[in-house]
Order: C-alpha cells, then sequence, then structure tokens
C-alpha cells in the first residue's frame, strides 16, 4: 500500500489529521520533523538557528529518500516546506490539507496551548510575514498536491474520513 503524506501551510493540523487517520485504519504514521530531529537528537528550531535553513532543507531530502526506500503503509505528516523536497511524489499520495490563513491562525490562537503552538512556529510571530509565505507557498502547494481537502469548519475525523475515501478510489 502506498503511504498517505500530509502536505499543508504550518498549524494547519496535519499532525492531528494524522492521528485521527491512524484511529480509523490499520495503519501507522509518522512526522518528518520528529524523523529529523530523531537523527539530529536536537529541535528542528534548534536545527534552524544553528545550521539554517539550507541545511535543515537537506535534511529533508534526506529523511524523503530514507521514507522512499524504507517506508509504506504509512501516514506521513509533514513540516511546512517538505513538500518542495524533489522526490516527494515518490514517498506516496499527496494530500494538501488547506484552509484561508486567517482560519489556520484563527484556529492556533484558539487551542489551549497557543502560545505552545505560536513559540513552536517561530515564522507566526510577525503574522505579515506568515501571511506572505503562506500567499508563497499555496500555489506551490496545490501543484504538488493530487488529492486536496479543504479542512475549514471541519472536526479531524471529518477530514481523515474524507482524505482515506479519496485515496480508495
Amino acid at each position: 500500500m502506498k503511504n498517505i503524506v500530509l502536505i499543508g501551510f504550518m498549524g494547519v493540523g496535519k499532525g492531528s489529521v494524522a492521528r485521527a487517520m491512524v484511529q480509523q485504519t490499520a495503519m501507522m504514521a509518522l512526522d518528518t520533523d520528529d524523523v529529523i530531529e530523531s537523527m539530529e537528537n536536537r529541535s528542528v528550531k534548534e536545527i534552524f538557528a544553528k545550521e539554517g535553513e539550507e541545511y535543515f532543507r537537506n535534511l529533508e531530502r534526506k529523511t524523503a529518500r530514507w521514507l522512499k526506500k524504507k517506508v509504506e503503509g504509512t501516514i506521513i505528516s509533514t513540516g511546512g516546506g517538505f513538500f518542495k523536497v524533489p522526490a516527494i511524489k515518490k514517498v506516496g499520495t499527496i494530500v494538501l490539507l488547506n484552509a484561508p490563513f486567517e482560519t489556520i491562525y484563527e484556529r492556533i490562537l484558539a487551542h489551549p496551548d497557543a502560545d505552545k503552538k505560536l513559540k513552536k512556529r517561530p515564522l507566526f510571530q510577525d503574522i505579515d510575514k506568515a501571511r506572505a509565505l503562506y500567499e508563497e507557498r499555496l500555489s506551490q502547494y496545490l501543484k504538488v498536491a493530487d488529492i486536496i481537502i479543504d479542512v475549514s469548519d471541519k472536526d479531524v475525523n471529518t477530514i481523515a474520513k474524507e482524505i482515506l475515501k479519496k485515496v480508495k478510489k
């Protein structure tokens, strides 16, 4: 069985949806940022701060190669920029979770651990920069996606069911 690769802007709910999909299937899930943090034995935030974005993107490419060779039948949630990995289509079926920027931002602010969520996403410290990045990436996400799911006003279980139905077609 092919992998299901969840892409989308940071905070759109890729990890939460992956966990809901695990509950509805016999599949396992993994997160590319977690894989990278395990490889490096430090957080993504530390990697960016000490090594820079280019180093991190190389780690994403290395992770994609590993996923392509070693992982199948798995739900893979990705970091916000993982969609740029050249071999991503070979990793699995690409599912874009999408919502308007304001919806994503409001959802993060409404979360019980909003401060922690925002701290984990330094780009959200400057809303104008975050919005510009979202707008820059949206067309790129759309080009890479095999399936597009609008997650606005839907709970994670509904989103998970919708993905599973579309992937099986």
